[in-house]
C-alpha cells in the first residue's frame, strides 16, 4: 500500500514539474540554457502525441517512464532553487494542465523527416 501511495505521489509531482517547467521557460529571470531545457522538456511532455508511440512494446512507455523524469531532472537541476520553488507554487495554483502545440509540431516534424530518410534511402530504382 505504501509503495502505490508512493507512486501516486510522484506521479503528482511530474505533472507538477512539468507545468512548473512550462512556468519557468517563459519567465524572464530564468537563465537562457535553463530556459532552452525547461522548454524542450515541457514542450515534450505537454505534447499531445509521443516520440515513440505507446503502441510499441516497451519502448512506447520507456520515453514517459524514463526520458521525460530524467529531462525534467535535469532542466530542474539548472534552474535556481527559490525560481523553481516560486514555478512550482504557481503549477499548483494552475486550474488545467497547459497543451504544448510547439512540441506536437516538433514531433511530427521528426516523424516527417525520418519518413523522408527512410524513403531517400530505400527509395527503388537507385
Amino acid at each position: 500500500m505504501k509503495a502505490i501511495s508512493a507512486l501516486m505521489n510522484w506521479a503528482r509531482n511530474i505533472r507538477r514539474d512539468v507545468v512548473a517547467l512550462w512556468i519557468a521557460a517563459r519567465d524572464p529571470r530564468v537563465p537562457w540554457y535553463a530556459k532552452l531545457a525547461a522548454g524542450a522538456v515541457a514542450a515534450y511532455a505537454l505534447s499531445p502525441v509521443d516520440l515513440i508511440p505507446d503502441f510499441i512494446p516497451v519502448l512506447g512507455y520507456l520515453d514517459d517512464a524514463v526520458i521525460v523524469p530524467l529531462g525534467i531532472l535535469l532542466a530542474v537541476k539548472l534552474i535556481p532553487a527559490p525560481l523553481m520553488r516560486e514555478c512550482r507554487e504557481q503549477a499548483l495554483r494552475r486550474a488545467g494542465r497547459p497543451k504544448s502545440y510547439l512540441g506536437l509540431a516538433a514531433i511530427v516534424a521528426i516523424w516527417l523527416v525520418l519518413a523522408a530518410w527512410i524513403i531517400w534511402v530505400f527509395r527503388p530504382g537507385v
